[in-house]
């Protein structure tokens, strides 16, 4: 789709074909003070910090999740850690069910649809296939989105960087993998570009947190029947229960709280571009959690991811900068 961008919308922003998928920017709340001051130059730096957080803590719990399935399963370790993560947040944030209109709700299911079967997904493609393959796999959904989303030449050049970064951290053994597993990734990544876009849609529509905990109700209903079909009982053992609101908490509370305002501050983008980061994270997490050691290559597609997020957002705040001057 293609969509032209009044004069009035910044340049970042109207990298992303659809509208209404495209976060708020500092151009909306308060100005930079000027070059030489503290403050814009931490302001620029805040939703980089909350992405990165929020992938050191969806990885980790990933790894944790991975130790929890031979108790719970796939799919009943997916029940857990929504429901889980949809009672805290509902707990934490008592969104207001009154005063919204039928777009802000298609919005919400939309987005608890997409993060739903993302969670599923990968879920059944961890079952099968190694952490770091498995990320390395799901993450190209983000790259696809960076790509065809961007208006910016030097963004496709990133993306493409990151691209050689990942097919590298899969050390040439994607033709011996469980092609399901490898199914199941690649859907996730389908499913995480959708959870982009919807993500920002829902940080626009809603106050606070309140979309991300409606969407995770929705999340969590629509994978509860699976995760009864395949564990049962199994769900109801109090450390399964314990290990699953551990998960829940990490791979869900934490980060999609962290990336939902980051959304709000951030183009899409360049967000997208910087979920290349996931693969190397996901290395380490499998080496620390699940003694799953680094080879060289691993080092040398951690360093390519690396250096093509911290080029997107050098990008982003060099182009920020310009229009500011201008």
């Amino acid at each position: 789709m293609n969509v032209q961008p009044s004069a009035s919308e910044p340049a970042a922003a109207a990298a992303v074909a659809v509208p209404e998928a495209v976060p708020a920017l500092d151009t909306a709340g308060p100005k930079d003070p000027g070059p030489g001051t503290g403050p814009g130059r931490g302001t620029a730096l805040v939703p980089i910090v909350l992405v990165v957080a929020g992938g050191l803590s969806v990885q980790f719990g990933s790894a944790v999740a991975a130790l929890l399935m031979p108790k719970a399963g796939a799919l009943g370790v997916v029940t857990l850690r929504l429901a889980a993560a949809a009672l805290i947040l509902l707990v934490v944030c008592r969104p207001k069910l009154r005063g919204h209109s039928r777009a802000d709700w298609g919005t919400v299911v939309a987005f608890g649809v997409a993060m739903g079967g993302m969670n599923t997904l990968f879920y059944q493609a961890l079952d099968r296939i190694p952490l770091g393959i498995a990320v390395t796999l799901e993450v190209l959904g983000p790259l696809a989105l960076s790509v065809f989303a961007s208006r910016r030449l030097i963004n496709v050049v990133w993306a493409g960087l990151a691209l050689v970064g990942v097919v590298l951290l899969g050390g040439g053994g994607f033709d011996r993998l469980d092609p399901v597993g490898a199914a199941y990734a690649l859907g996730a990544g389908a499913m995480w570009a959708a959870y982009i876009v919807f993500s920002a849609r829902t940080g626009r529509r809603f106050p606070q947190a309140d979309g991300l905990a409606l969407a995770m109700v929705v999340a969590a209903v629509l994978s509860l029947p699976l995760g009864i079909w395949e564990s049962g009982a199994k769900l109801t053992v109090p450390s399964t229960l314990a290990l699953g609101a551990a998960v829940a908490v990490l791979s869900s509370v934490l980060p999609y709280t962290l990336e939902l305002m980051a959304l709000r501050r951030l183009p899409a983008s360049t967000f997208a571009v910087m979920m290349s980061l996931e693969p190397a994270i996901a290395a380490t997490a499998g080496f620390l959690i699940l003694n799953q050691a680094l080879s060289t290559t691993d080092a040398l597609a951690i360093a390519l991811v690396i250096g093509a997020s911290m080029g997107a957002v050098r990008s982003q705040t060099g182009a920020r900068k310009k229009r500011q001057k201008g």
